[in-house]
């Protein structure tokens, strides 16, 4: 089972980007479970070195994830403050290290620029894997979230497809590539190894005895 971790950098209940991620989660297919996190609120102020059963918790939820969706607004001209903190924690610990990760953009282009460069450049601090091939932008507003606080639009439910195939060829195993010599020793004959006689042995220099 390939774990998913989404991340909202909203706090608010009724968001757009929680909303866009708790879809991710419903429409998900058959061997991905998505985990959507709801701790952002709670999380302390990240303080260096400091242990919080908050952040212990985040932390341990982000190291064992395959990997990461987030879908965040942008809040004057970059990312809340509460993702930005959520980041801070998770680089400190290492837990983003080679992490495959990707984000679900709502806004037309270039309204949510600051916001994402930020989160990419921050993401980079912590060595995680950005997949480029996961990426989406799918402009949608607050008028497409239902009341069920899904959003039924099937634009998004085919891009989330998408997204999350790249994820499962992201993290599929690779099969071990044979050294080159292996295949490549059918192209050349085999030499057979001349053997030594002990009185070869005897009478060779010191430095070309075995």
């Amino acid at each position: 089972m390939t774990r998913i971790m989404l991340i909202s950098g909203s706090t608010r209940e009724t968001s757009l980007h929680t909303a866009a991620l708790r879809t991710v989660a419903r429409v998900a297919p058959a061997g991905i479970h998505p985990d959507l996190y709801d701790g952002l609120r709670g999380l302390p102020a990240f303080a260096p070195g400091e242990q919080h059963d908050a952040a212990t918790i985040l932390r341990h939820q982000v190291s064992t994830a395959d990997g990461i969706i987030f879908c965040t607004p942008e809040y004057g001209g970059s990312l809340p403050g509460s993702l930005k903190n959520l980041l801070d924690w998770v680089v400190e610990g290492a837990e983003l290290w080679d992490k495959p990760v990707a984000w679900l953009s709502l806004a037309e282009p270039g309204r949510d620029q600051g916001a994402l460069s930020t989160l990419e450049t921050v993401l980079g601090h912590g060595n995680a894997r950005v997949l480029r091939s996961a990426l989406i932008r799918l402009p949608i507003g607050p008028e497409a979230v239902g009341p069920d606080g899904l959003i039924a639009d099937p634009q998004l439910h085919m891009a989330v497809q998408d997204m999350l195939h790249a994820f499962a060829v992201a993290l599929a195993p690779k099969p071990d590539a044979q050294p080159s010599w292996q295949v490549n020793s059918s192209l050349y004959p085999m030499i057979p190894q001349r053997k030594t006689t002990p009185e070869f042995r005897q009478r060779a220099p010191r430095h070309l005895r075995d």
